[in-house]
């Protein structure tokens, strides 16, 4: 693979021509026939010379999803009973349920989570590192590097449905965009508490925290997404010759950066998010006493910012 020099240039950026492509590729293989596919094509399923801890990754991957989806689940179809802490001034919204929507048509026993959890978790499933964690944990395709394959033959990558789906994952991006603008005004509301005489203050408690926490990776995994950082410069040569170059090219830089802990964001975000519906749900349900700090008021009697 040639790797393309991305840096800020004064003229016109020359990139050298990509090889051709080999001619008769084999079927499904994406290598032209009689070449060489690696060993995990060749051997029985699980056959591998590594004598390392190969399969640690994959069972781990596997056991952090299926406990975080799993709550996820949980939280979304069977717990819309608490899914917000309103006491003693708080609003605390768990990001599961944000934006809260229950239309009048909404049968009862389906949670208003199920209308907005659509976005992110579409953007979740076809993120380009989910997709090669669960390939990875779920469907052994493949399971590890230079391990046996369970299917040799017959492989067609994300050009059949339903993968061919993931494509989708551009427009996944732009909802869940969205939506975190969404998550920084619930966060901006859980810091604003309302004081028995009608007044609001600022304040700090363990809900604002948790919500904090949760918007705030929820950002840098959105921030770091492979298709934003090709949004914002991935389809062009030379930033000097585009329109806005200077601005896009740091603005490709930042991202790029993030992207580089692309998959830390992604589990981050994912326990962030749960651990702050839990809390949220543990301060409904009376097992935790938030506690709350007042640095200063808010607003004051004339709507003016007071200490």
């Amino acid at each position: 693979m040639i790797r393309r020099d991305r840096t800020w240039s004064s003229g016109a950026g020359t990139v050298p021509a990509s090889p051709a492509a080999p001619s008769n590729p084999a079927r499904g293989t994406g290598v032209p026939a009689g070449v060489h596919r690696g060993r995990g094509g060749e051997e029985k399923f699980g056959e591998t010379d590594r004598s390392d801890a190969w399969w640690l990754k994959p069972l781990l991957q596997a056991l952090g999803l299926l406990v975080l989806i799993g709550y996820a689940n949980y939280a979304a179809i069977l717990g819309p009973a608490h899914y917000q802490y309103v006491e003693g001034g708080r609003h605390y919204l768990s990001p599961f349920y944000s934006p809260y929507l229950k239309p009048a048509w909404l049968p009862t026993w389906i949670s208003p989570a199920l209308l907005i959890l659509i976005f992110p978790l579409g953007f979740r499933t076809t993120c380009y590192y989910y997709r090669k964690a669960y390939y990875r944990s779920f469907f052994a395709d493949p399971i590890a590097c230079a391990v046996g394959e369970p299917r040799a033959t017959g492989y067609r990558g994300e050009t059949k449905f339903p993968f061919i789906l993931q494509n989708v994952h551009r427009y996944f991006l732009y909802a869940a965009i969205v939506i975190l603008m969404i998550l920084w005004y619930d966060v901006f509301l859980a810091a604003r508490f309302l004081t028995p005489e009608g007044h609001h203050r600022f304040g700090i408690g363990g809900g604002t925290l948790a919500l904090l926490a949760s918007t705030t990776f929820l950002t840098l995994y959105t921030l770091s997404c492979h298709s934003l950082r090709h949004l914002i410069g991935g389809q062009i040569d030379c930033f000097s010759c585009a329109v806005a170059g200077g601005p896009r090219h740091k603005t490709w830089s930042v991202v790029s950066l993030l992207n580089q802990h692309h998959m830390g964001w992604a589990w981050w975000s994912l326990f962030a998010v749960c651990f702050a519906d839990f809390y949220v749900r543990m301060c409904s349900m009376g097992f935790i006493h938030d506690l709350v700090f007042f640095p200063f008021s808010l607003f004051n009697n004339a709507g003016g910012i007071g200490l």
